[in-house]
């Protein structure tokens, strides 16, 4: 298959970040950042793990990632960088934004408007069949539908999406259908639409890949229309995120007495737009896409673009004393806080306050709950002799 984007050594290096320990996308993003490659990033983690207190940490070898592109590739896929042409430019613009994408059909869904469609997994019959009216309307105004490829809504949005184009975005790897059951709509989107997933291939959904992928149906798409939702459905999530990534959010109506219409009728009273009409979406929709069509969103921050070669070194790792890590732990807490306030409150410099953010990243003790807001989440587990 031939690949667009990264060489194939850079790709790898990638790969490799992406798939260390304690590594997900926002510690990525600030790595590349610092060291402005993959491969430099790598040589690093060792001693920033270590400087924080952590002497073991799991990196992911090259044969690792080696077989990662194999297995891709043999299931009719291929890894796009978030620095790529053809990486999603609505989803470049979310916190913690995907490095990879493993994608599987065809990739030019992915610049167009897009609309995400989620709802209840156990879906009534009025359920599906507005979901199917909304997609079938919407897809011929030109949108493409974002779905989950779960059961209930998410079927009935991509079937009837097909023909004019659909994407599912999937929990699991790129050649694990969740649920088998959809394993021959699958095949179908391949033909005529896009599988999309950030996780590695043969990876299993598990319980904490669903926020995640609706992030990514949320960050890919215009607007979100959720068509049924019980009071603590998991499509809520899926708006909440589409709410705090800036985009529109949809909801159907549904009668008081049917429990899947909670969550709906909840959305719409915190002021979700409502919706009984693909017309109702493109009319508050239309600003977006002409905003769209100028290129507002298309550019990659020429901060993605990884150095490959040749580029300066960067800046050593900071010297930092025991003193100054104190401090900085002390001001930390469960409660996320902005890093310009911790730099203001430490006195550190910028790039003292970033390594020792990383180490500490690195060690299993901080978390980004996004770009720019870091969080103290406890000890690592002590190392094993």
């Amino acid at each position: 298959m031939t690949r667009q984007g990264l060489p194939e050594p850079e790709l790898l290096d990638w790969l490799r970040l992406i798939n260390c320990e304690n590594v997900g996308p926002a510690t990525f993003h600030a790595l590349l950042e610092r060291f402005g490659s993959a491969g430099r990033a790598l040589d690093c983690l060792p001693e920033l793990a270590a400087r924080a207190g952590r002497k073991r940490l799991r990196l992911c070898l090259p044969r690792e990632a080696e077989a990662m592109l194999d297995a891709a590739e043999k299931a009719g896929a291929r890894f796009i960088a978030i620095s790529d042409p053809d990486y999603p430019p609505l989803l470049r613009l979310i916190d913690s934004a995907p490095p990879l994408l493993c994608v599987r059909g065809r990739s030019e869904m992915l610049p167009k408007p897009a609309v995400g469609i989620v709802g209840s997994r156990r879906a009534s019959a009025g359920g599906i069949t507005l979901a199917r009216q909304f997609a079938s309307d919407l897809g011929r105004a030109g949108y493409v539908i974002v779905s989950g490829l779960a059961r209930g809504i998410d079927t009935a949005a991509h079937v009837a999406s097909l023909e004019t184009g659909t994407i599912a975005v999937m929990a699991g790897g790129i050649d694990v259908i969740y649920p088998p059951q959809n394993e021959a709509l699958a095949a179908r989107i391949v033909e005529t639409g896009l599988l999309v997933t950030e996780m590695m291939p043969g990876a299993s959904p598990q319980a904490q890949h669903f926020p995640r992928r609706a992030r990514i149906i949320a960050g890919l798409s215009l607007g979100v229309l959720v068509v049924e939702a019980a009071e603590r459905s998991g499509s809520l999530i899926t708006a909440r995120l589409a709410i705090e990534q800036g985009r529109e959010v949809f909801a159907v109506p549904g009668s008081p007495l049917d429990p899947r219409s909670g969550g709906t009728n909840g959305l719409i009273r915190n002021g979700a737009v409502l919706a009984t009409r693909a017309a109702d979406i493109i009319e508050a929709l239309a600003f977006r896409v002409r905003e769209e069509d100028r290129g507002g969103f298309a550019a990659p921050d020429q901060n993605l673009r990884p150095r490959l070669s040749g580029g300066p070194e960067p800046a050593p790792l900071h010297e930092i004393s025991d003193q100054k890590r104190g401090e900085l732990l002390a001001l930390l807490g469960p409660t996320p806080v902005s890093i310009d306030i911790l730099a203001r409150e430490s006195g550190l410099e910028m790039g003292p306050l970033l390594d020792m953010l990383l180490e500490l990243e690195l060690s299993g003790r901080l978390v980004r709950s996004d770009g720019r807001s870091v969080a103290l989440v406890g000890l690592p587990e002590p190392d094993r002799p």
